[in-house]
């Protein structure tokens, strides 16, 4: 039986590996790796002072 909604296309982001950016983390200033290119502007927070900036998920 075909699967209707297979879990993998050909396109899967899986496929490459990921590309990570250094950054200055701009709650304590400790240098660290993100997935994404930093826009000038924007804050980037580190692994740690994520969770203070998120909002609540309810």
């Amino acid at each position: 039986m075909e699967e209707r909604y297979p879990r993998r296309g050909p396109r899967s982001f899986e496929d490459r590996p990921r590309e990570f950016h250094k950054a200055v983390c701009s709650d304590c200033g400790k240098e660290c790796e993100v997935p994404f290119k930093p826009t000038e502007g924007r804050p980037v927070y580190c692994l740690d002072c994520l969770p203070k900036h998120r909002k609540p998920r309810f």
